[in-house]
């Protein structure tokens, strides 16, 4: 029997990203995508369709992207569907689908932005990421605004 849980999306940030550490010391960001699909309806006339996704990312990939992403930006996402579920402080039962990104690559932006992509290149580090089924001494260099994650735990 074969099992696939891949995910790939490319959508734009839907606000700030929202960082959190774990008491380990592990960062972990929460982003929200907006995801686009236009199509034509059964009576030929064109029609948009929005999905909106949360994504975690984790470790350095995490500090990266709370750094350098912002509402607006356009992002590649890949990982897999995880659900999640917990009780709130009132006693109801609640669950979730989200992505655990496994790499995130930051789309070009337009002329408007290319002062402030100079200034991001100038600053960051570029190609590290961390593949968190690795000690965090082991950073993979893997090419510019393109950083991978391995699974978190």
């Amino acid at each position: 029997m074969v099992n696939l849980n891949k995910v790939l999306l490319v959508g734009n940030l839907t606000r700030d990203p929202e960082l959190r550490y774990t008491p380990q010391g592990t960062a972990v960001v929460t982003l929200g995508i907006a995801v686009n699909r236009s199509f034509k309806n059964k009576n030929g006339q064109s029609q948009k369709d929005t999905c909106f996704v949360n994504v975690v990312v984790w470790s350095k990939m995490a500090e990266v992207c709370n750094q350098y992403l912002y509402k607006g930006r356009q992002i590649m996402v890949e990982g897999r569907l995880q659900s999640r579920s917990w009780q709130t402080s009132d006693g109801k039962n609640r669950t979730t689908l989200e992505i655990v990104a496994t790499m995130v690559q930051f789309m070009p932006q337009g002329v408007k932005q290319e002062v402030k992509e100079q200034e991001v290149k100038e600053q960051e580090v570029k190609g590290q990421g961390v593949d968190l089924g690795l000690e965090p001494e082991e950073i993979l260099n893997l090419g510019d605004n393109n950083v991978e994650l391995g699974e978190a735990n």
